[in-house]
Formats: C-alpha cells, structure tokens, sequence
C-alpha cells in the first residue's frame, strides 16, 4: 500500500507553527500557548484524528456499499496516556434509520478501518539525518 509523502517545515511566522504538505493538500500544525500560538492541531490530535475520521470514512463506505440508511457517521476521540500507554477513547454516533443488526455489524466495521488496525501492529521508525 503506498500513501503521500508527508512533509514538514516550520511555517514562515509563528513560534514554532509547522506547514504540513500531503500531496496537494496542506495545513498547519502548533501547540497551544503559551508553548505555541494554537493556529493548528496539535501532534496528539492530528493522530486521535487519523483514527476519527478513518473510522467514520469506512463505516460511511460499508453503509453506502448496503444501500443502508446511514447519513452521518459521528466520531468522538480522547486519549488517556502516561509513561507506558496510551488509549484512545472512541465514541461512535450512527446517524440514520438504521435496524439493530445494522448498528451492531457497522460497529464491527469500525475495528476494522486501516488506521484502527495500524494502531496495533508493532510500530519502527527509522530515521536519517539528510542534508
């Protein structure tokens, strides 16, 4: 499975504001204050929000693949962490005429969305310094 290369670079103003490049999408990232100026997602809700919005886009894909009634699929992430967790607190709203066996095999699928699995596989990260 290949995905964009992500890159990052401080953004022109700003204490320590990023511009985050994914493909022909961008965005900032920052801290809030005082560390920095809050003109973005913190790192910890760009992550919380990788598996929000992942979730929500398979749940809306299997619904629309049924031909079920699902209008919105609403998600609420937090996260608990110390020194040696970290957990993520996943609140579903499906919205729409849906029947009980439908909500339950849709909350199945939320399980299975890429970001949730990614979350449990054994993370490497390899870094080099270029330049």
């Amino acid at each position: 499975m290949s995905s964009n290369v992500i890159k990052v670079r401080k953004a022109g103003d700003g204490k320590i504001r990023q511009l985050v490049q994914v493909g022909a999408n961008s965005f900032y990232a920052d801290e809030p204050e005082p560390v920095g100026e809050g003109q973005g997602p913190n790192p910890h809700d760009l992550l919380n929000a990788a598996l929000g919005v992942c979730t929500a886009m398979t749940v809306m894909l299997v619904a629309q693949r049924k031909k079920w009634p699902l209008d919105d699929v609403r998600v609420e992430i937090t996260h608990e962490e110390n020194d040696t967790d970290y957990k993520m607190l996943r609140k579903i709203e499906l919205v729409g005429q849906l029947n009980e066996e439908q909500r339950t095999y849709l909350m199945g699928i939320a399980n299975k969305c890429p970001i949730h699995k990614a979350l449990h596989k054994k993370f490497t990260i390899e870094s080099s310094l270029v330049g």
